[in-house]
């Protein structure tokens, strides 16, 4: 017999009998283990809301999504394009719809066009009318925002606030608005009171009730040659919508119209000028709000805002200042914590330089600019209490970072609280912006008549 026929020498091998079904079922686990391992998060991100906000200083594009993603960039010249790729999404109905978001008056964005690039990857191609500085950066969770994918299209050189400020010219009234008739009151006459517009509805300041400056030694502010500059500061914009009133009445929007109406009587006056920090519905971050007033030379600053509380029932406008050792009160205090969080809610993308500069510029506070300050907010004051109940008879304090210019006395006006109802019927009108404008400008105008400023050789008008 071939060797190969013998049977094995030695004792035969013990060998396991494995039912049948459990043969199966190792069988399955071991195919399983041979299985590629798929993330739990491989599938395409969702799109909740695509969101644009052109405006002349930059426009911004974002994406809200319901994880965070990870994006390239890179710029192309002749023509000027932004390319992006968004990885870990799929071509979706909001990415299509994304194009017709455009708007013609863009600055920035000439057209756009979004396909998928390869497999999980989506690009997105911007045809720029300029050259552009992109930033893009996402932003965690906050408020009732998702996980955001932003991109901010800024110009390659940036908009100088002085320059722009002496090149712009007082905005035209339609002569039907109220406030136009107030202008041309004043301009007539500024310290004479004129005959107020009839008004209907509820009660209202008018320009008869803007008392003529206080006669003081030294020049008043009709005639004085010194050009004076008032930084306007409408809160909140673009991705930050501030408070919301019971209503809807957003806060970003309502103070955006009172400070239109104050710059326009700011701007008929001869010697005064008014700066915007925002002329639109888009976000400023907050150490960006006091850098601008600070290029633009300006004398004043007044950031307008609309209070809210969890109770409906808190009512009253309030003017606060800085404060270097704490907060006045607690309802002072969580007011500065509410509105320093404004950057986390529009969107701020900080270096660590940037971050250094930001905290070296709030650091610089003065004692003299606090006291300045609380003298500006108890003028607003008294001529607030004629239109509105006031929250609280003095000027509050507390470290607010938008007030922390060191050179430029410095207020922060709540108009009212949009969070009751009553008062949010009454910020919406017209008539009582028009109160809180004029409001605004006869304190304005009382301050710097009795607290002259000082002479600047370069200020010539």
């Amino acid at each position: 017999m071939a060797e190969r026929d013998c049977p094995p020498r030695g004792p035969a091998p013990i060998r396991a009998v494995v039912p049948h079904s459990r043969r199966r079922l190792l069988g399955a686990a071991a195919t399983l283990l041979m299985l590629p391992v798929i993330p739990r998060f491989a599938h395409a991100a969702t799109i909740l809301a695509v969101r644009t906000w052109p405006a002349d200083e930059y426009t911004r594009v974002t994406f809200e999504l319901d994880r965070e993603l990870k994006a390239e960039h890179f710029t192309l010249e002749n023509p000027h394009r932004l390319v992006v790729d968004i990885e870990g999404i799929s071509m979706s109905r909001e990415l299509n719809e994304l194009a017709a978001k455009v708007r013609p008056n863009d600055p920035y964005i000439q057209s756009l066009r979004v396909g998928q690039n390869r497999p999980g990857v989506v690009r997105l191609v911007f045809d720029l009318k300029q050259a552009i500085a992109p930033q893009v950066f996402t932003l965690k969770p906050v408020a009732d925002y998702q996980f955001r994918l932003v991109l901010d299209l800024y110009p390659r050189v940036a908009q100088d606030p002085l320059m722009a400020l002496l090149k712009e010219q007082p905005a035209a009234l339609d002569r039907d608005d109220p406030l136009a008739r107030i202008l041309e009151d004043i301009s007539r006459n500024p310290a004479t009171p004129a005959t107020p517009p009839p008004v209907a509805v509820i009660p209202r300041i008018s320009p008869s009730t803007i008392p003529p400056a206080p006669s003081r030694p030294g020049p008043t502010l009709p005639s004085s040659k010194r050009m004076l500059t008032i930084a306007l500061d409408p809160g909140h914009g673009g991705e930050d919508p501030g408070a919301i009133g019971p209503s809807g009445l957003r806060e970003k929007d309502v103070v955006l119209r009172i400070a239109r109406r104050l710059k326009a009587l700011i701007d008929a006056q001869p010697n005064m000028r008014a700066y915007m920090t925002r002329d639109d519905d888009y976000f400023v971050p907050l150490h960006v709000r006091v850098q601008k007033s600070r290029r633009a030379r300006a004398d004043l600053f007044i950031s307008i805002h609309a209070d809210a509380w969890v109770k409906p029932s808190a009512n009253g406008a309030s003017v606060f200042a800085l404060s270097q050792r704490g907060a006045s009160s607690t309802m002072a205090r969580l007011m500065a914590n509410k509105e320093n969080a404004a950057d986390l809610v529009g969107g701020v993308n900080f270096g660590a330089h940037d971050e250094q500069v930001v905290k070296v510029l709030l650091d610089l506070s003065t004692t003299a600019q606090i006291n300045d300050s609380l003298r500006v907010g108890k003028t607003f004051l008294t001529e607030i209490a004629k239109i509105n109940r006031l929250h609280k008879p003095e000027v509050e304090q507390a470290g607010f970072a938008v007030l922390k210019a060191p050179d430029i006395p410095s207020v922060l006006v709540e108009t009212a609280f949009i969070s009751n109802p009553r008062e949010e019927s009454l910020l919406r009108t017209p008539e009582h912006q028009d109160n809180m404008a004029v409001a605004l400008f006869t304190g304005i105008r009382n301050y710097f008549t009795a607290y002259p400023p000082l002479a600047r050789a370069s200020d010539t008008g």
